[in-house]
C-alpha cells in the first residue's frame, strides 16, 4: 500500500468537511446550450476573483466559466475588506459574465446574483436567505440576522464582468471572524452538502441571468427588479448609508430604483438615490 503524502492527509482531516466532486459538478453544469462552459476547482488560492479576471483579460476564459476554490487566502469582499475562513467551510467561487446589455445596466449583477444565491439555497437548504442591500446575505441565527454570504462584481475588460461570491456553510459558532457573521448550519439549514448547493445556486443563476439578458437587462420586464425588493431586508427600515467622501445619511429605506439605487426617504422629506456606500440597518422592520 502506497503511503499517502502530507497533503492528501491535510485534504482529508476533516471528514466533515469532503472536497468537492469537480467532475460531477461539470457533468452537471456544462451541457451544450447552456450559460456554464467550464468549471474548475482548485484547492486553494488567493482569490478566484483575480484569477478569473486575470483568466479573461488574457483570453484564457470564455463566458460561463466558473472557477471554485476550496480555499481562498487573499479573498475581498467590497471596500477592500477581507473574507477569511476555514478550507471546504464554505463556497467560493467567481464566474465570468458577458451580458450584451446597455452598460448602464450592469450594475444589476451583484443584485441579480444575490436573488439567484438566495431562492437556490432555499431550494437546495431549506433557508430563507435575505438581501442586504447592494450585496449582502443574510440568514437569522437564534432570532438575528447575521451575514452568511457576499458578492463581489468586477470589469473584466470592455465586455465582460467577473461576478464572485462566497457563502459560509458549515462554520461554527467557534470559526466564526466577527460575531455578526453566520452560516447556513448555523441557521439551520436541512442539507450543507456543498456539491448540490452550489449546482442549485449556478443553475439558479443561469436562470435569472437568461431571463434578465433576454430582456435586454431590463429590471422591471425580467423580473428582477420586483423579486429584489421583496426579498430585500433593507428596505422598510431605518438606516445609515455611510458614502464615499465621508459622508453619511440617515433615513428610511423605500424603495429600489430602475437603477438598482436604494432610495432613502430622509427626515428632512427628501427621497435620495443611493449608488454606493455602506448600509448600517439601525432599525428592526
Amino acid at each position: 500500500m502506497t503511503p499517502r503524502d502530507a497533503s492528501d492527509d491535510s485534504r482529508w482531516s476533516d471528514l466533515e468537511r469532503p472536497p468537492l466532486n469537480a467532475g460531477a459538478l461539470r457533468r452537471a453544469l456544462v451541457r451544450e446550450g447552456g450559460l456554464w462552459s467550464d468549471v474548475r476547482v482548485v484547492q486553494s488560492t488567493g482569490s478566484t476573483n483575480t484569477d478569473l479576471v486575470a483568466r479573461a483579460r488574457s483570453g484564457d476564459a470564455a463566458e460561463g466559466a466558473v472557477l471554485v476554490a476550496e480555499e481562498q487566502t487573499s479573498a475581498r469582499g467590497r471596500l477592500d475588506r477581507r473574507w477569511s475562513a476555514p478550507a471546504r467551510s464554505g463556497l467560493f467561487f467567481s464566474v465570468l459574465l458577458a451580458p450584451g446589455v446597455p452598460v448602464a445596466r450592469w450594475g444589476w449583477l451583484p443584485l441579480l446574483t444575490g436573488v439567484a444565491v438566495a431562492t437556490g439555497l432555499s431550494r437546495a437548504a431549506g433557508v430563507d436567505t435575505a438581501l442586504k442591500w447592494p450585496n449582502d446575505l443574510l440568514v437569522t441565527v437564534d432570532g438575528v440576522e447575521r451575514k452568511t454570504g457576499g458578492i463581489l462584481a468586477e470589469r473584466a475588460g470592455d465586455d465582460a464582468v467577473v461576478v464572485g461570491v462566497g457563502i459560509n456553510v458549515t462554520l461554527k459558532e467557534s470559526e466564526l471572524p466577527v460575531p455578526a457573521a453566520g452560516s447556513l448550519a448555523l441557521a439551520g439549514a436541512a442539507g450543507t452538502d456543498r456539491d448540490p448547493l452550489l449546482r442549485a445556486v449556478l443553475r439558479s443563476l443561469e436562470q435569472w441571468y437568461g431571463r434578465w439578458r433576454d430582456a435586454e437587462g431590463d429590471p422591471a420586464a425580467s423580473g428582477l427588479q420586483e423579486t429584489y425588493a421583496a426579498g430585500c431586508s433593507t428596505l422598510g427600515r431605518t438606516v445609515r448609508a455611510e458614502l464615499p467622501g465621508g459622508r453619511a445619511l440617515i433615513g428610511e429605506a423605500v424603495a429600489i430604483d430602475g437603477d438598482g439605487r436604494l432610495v432613502l426617504a430622509t427626515e428632512a422629506g427628501v427621497q435620495e438615490p443611493v449608488g454606493a456606500g455602506d448600509i448600517v440597518h439601525l432599525r428592526p422592520v
